[in-house]
């Protein structure tokens, strides 16, 4: 199978910024192990802007574009060296691709982010795409991961597109506040009524939530790439998904999965 991952920052990151170093690694294994598989990975990374606001030492997450673009400069570094030294203890060569809107809204430039995707595969590297944060802008960037990874799947034509995130699926309201709220284990359609359910990021340092996750699900559905949200805490879900147990939310045109 071609899976992308999207890795959100709740997953990387303790709520400090600062790596949470043993479930990278765990995260790493895995991955490494799926492709040993014969599975082919593409990663799409958050976690520059806040990993950098905790190597930057600032109180919270900034707000203005020069400081989130300095946080991402400084974090990206870091996160790239980390899935670096982590991947190639297990014989994997890690690339990284740093995007802006224009290289998948451009066609010619779209073609290009695509064929390079292809080659590193073609060549046993492992694709790590993350936004260009510290160039584009709210106004011109692409905005969330979420949304970016779901382009990424359509673009390379993927099998499965997994969110990993702080929250198991979606829910048929916010957990966190209601206790009667149930899982969706499986959505064959996104909607005006489902689009409802979605709320805000639930972490200070991620830009996500489930609105963009609904959004990402719709241009996967549009493309019959199957998408899967599930928690990020526990890394091993990835083997039961390549196994194809049911897990999280999954969001697929097939009457069931």
């Amino acid at each position: 199978m071609r899976i992308v991952i999207k890795i959100g920052t709740s997953t990387l990151a303790h709520p400090t910024g600062h790596l949470n170093i043993r479930r990278v690694e765990e995260l790493t294994k895995v991955i490494c192990d799926i492709i040993n598989a014969g599975n082919q990975i593409i990663m799409v990374s958050s976690g520059a802007i806040g990993m950098g606001v905790g190597k930057l030492g600032l109180p919270t997450r900034p707000t203005d574009i020069p400081t989130k673009q300095a946080a991402a400069a400084v974090g990206q570094c870091e996160l790239m060296y980390t899935y670096d030294k982590l991947f190639l203890q297990y014989h994997h060569t890690v690339a990284q691709l740093l995007i802006t809107a224009d290289d998948v809204r451009d066609p010619v430039r779209h073609d290009n982010f695509r064929n390079t995707i292809y080659r590193l595969l073609e060549l046993g590297a492992l694709p790590i795409i993350n936004e260009n944060d510290t160039v584009a802008t709210d106004e011109l960037g692409i905005g969330d991961n979420d949304t970016l990874a779901a382009m990424v799947a359509q673009s390379v034509q993927a099998d499965k597109l997994v969110l990993l995130s702080d929250i198991d699926g979606l829910y048929t309201a916010d957990p966190h506040e209601d206790p009667d709220a149930r899982l969706l284990p499986v959505v064959n359609r996104v909607d005006d009524a489902l689009l409802s359910l979605a709320g805000g990021s639930s972490t200070a340092q991620g830009t996500g939530g489930m609105v963009t996750k609904l959004r990402a699900a719709k241009i996967c559905l549009s493309c019959g790439c199957d998408m899967i949200i599930t928690n990020g805490n526990d890394p091993m879900v990835l083997y039961r998904i390549v196994d194809g147990e049911q897990v999280g939310t999954t969001f697929t045109e097939n009457a069931y999965v």
